[in-house]
């Protein structure tokens, strides 16, 4: 169910699968954005990035004089790709080297560019996003960690972030701090460069329901900033970051496809588990459970491809994403609470366990289903944002 692909698209489809079956690592899928477990994942990961970008299957949009297709690239390119590694469930390394890339090409200084584009493009270099913090997670311009400037220019930032994804393994943040603490609260935001080995930057891993530390808190005591860490101008941090962020364009199309091999899995387990001397699939409440879940999904690819087409117009609404972006979340919670009633009581056992039905995924993904509904914007917020921009209703 590929919406709106032309035959020029779908042959790029076909190259982008084969390179994922052949350079791919082979790192065993787990549920949601995962960091690297080991130093030998991480290396993985930052080899396989590499590889991505000298294809040019990650920074076509890039300009031509980075390393990108420039004006030539198709935003469906970048969906394909995404939807292709989706599709072989293999790892990717997290982090914020696309937000900061395109915050340099649109904001940075020719010398920024210059010093960290090769890194990212490269796998070399992992990047971290330093924008939630406690408190201010979804109501993002209410941060509290302060930059303030120093006699040479620089700045001195003290403060916190936190669920910081890959902040372990990062070798630069990309900060937004407040540099006027007087300005309204969106407009005294600057965006900043934070090399994650500076003294006073200090990253503790927070352990999560899954077993492992994908989240990472990060404080800041004293952190002594040079005038170049400064990107775009001083206190217009909220529109580089916003800016940066519009061209995240294929995330829910990867997790619609990530939900359709979720409803494929399911009907297999159905197949396979047993209710009353009979196939759990033959039950009517199951059919009628994995049919609504199926639909579900195929309206949300629709709704993915009609955005992805209303951007190739420069048309999108600012309502599209936070629709996507809610109905992936809600029927991702939807699909693994049914899961586990599907599983009955091997659905409390986990990878490793004896029993464990499919190596303990169904239990993996049901933990983690509800961490969608909070990151990147929680589902009460995509709510507000609809009614606001989508209805017309007050704040």
């Amino acid at each position: 169910m590929d919406y709106g692909m032309t035959p020029e698209l779908e042959e790029f489809r076909r190259e982008v699968r084969e390179f994922v079956a052949m350079n791919a690592p082979d790192i065993a899928p787990r549920a949601g954005v995962r960091c690297a477990e080991t130093a030998e994942e991480l290396a993985s990961l930052k080899e396989w990035t590499g590889k991505l970008y000298a294809a040019g299957y990650l920074g076509g949009d890039w300009p031509v004089e980075y390393g990108g297709q420039g004006g030539e690239h198709a935003v469906e390119r970048s969906v394909v790709v995404g939807e292709e590694i989706a599709r072989a469930r293999a790892s990717v390394l997290p982090g914020a080297a696309n937000l900061i890339a395109h915050a340099l090409f649109d904001f940075g200084t020719e010398e920024q560019r210059t010093k960290f584009l090769p890194g990212i493009r490269s796998g070399s270099e992992v990047w971290c996003q330093l924008f939630s913090e406690p408190g201010s997670g979804s109501d993002l311009a209410s941060l509290r960690t302060r930059a303030v400037r120093s006699e040479n220019g620089g700045f001195v930032v003290n403060g916190q972030k936190v669920w910081t994804t890959n902040g372990q393994w990062s070798d630069y943040g990309y900060m937004l701090a407040r540099t006027d603490v007087d300005a309204p609260k969106h407009k005294g935001i600057s965006a900043f460069i934070v090399d994650m080995k500076l003294p006073g930057v200090d990253v503790r891993p927070l352990r999560e329901i899954t077993g492992t530390s994908d989240f990472n808190e990060v404080f800041f005591d004293d952190v002594v900033l040079e005038p170049d860490a400064l990107v775009g101008e001083l206190n217009n941090g909220w529109y580089v970051a916003n800016s940066s962020l519009s061209h995240e364009r294929s995330g829910v199309a990867a997790n619609a496809v990530r939900l359709r091999q979720g409803v494929g899995a399911l009907k297999d387990l159905a197949g396979r588990l047993e209710q009353n001397g009979h196939p759990a699939v033959e039950d009517g409440y199951v059919q009628d459970r994995l049919g609504r879940l199926d639909a579900s999904v195929a309206a949300l690819s629709a709704m993915v491809y009609a955005n992805v087409s209303r951007v190739s117009r420069k048309s999108e609404r600012a309502f599209d994403a936070p629709m996507a972006k809610l109905l992936f979340s809600e029927i991702g919670v939807e699909m693994q609470r049914f899961a586990l009633e599907l599983c009955g009581e091997a659905g409390i056992l986990v990878e490793g366990d004896a029993g464990a039905l499919d190596g303990g995924r169904w239990q993996d993904e049901f933990m983690y289903a509800r961490a969608f509904t909070i990151a990147g914007g929680s589902s009460e917020v995509m709510r507000n944002l609809i009614a606001e921009r989508g209805l017309g209703m007050p704040r």
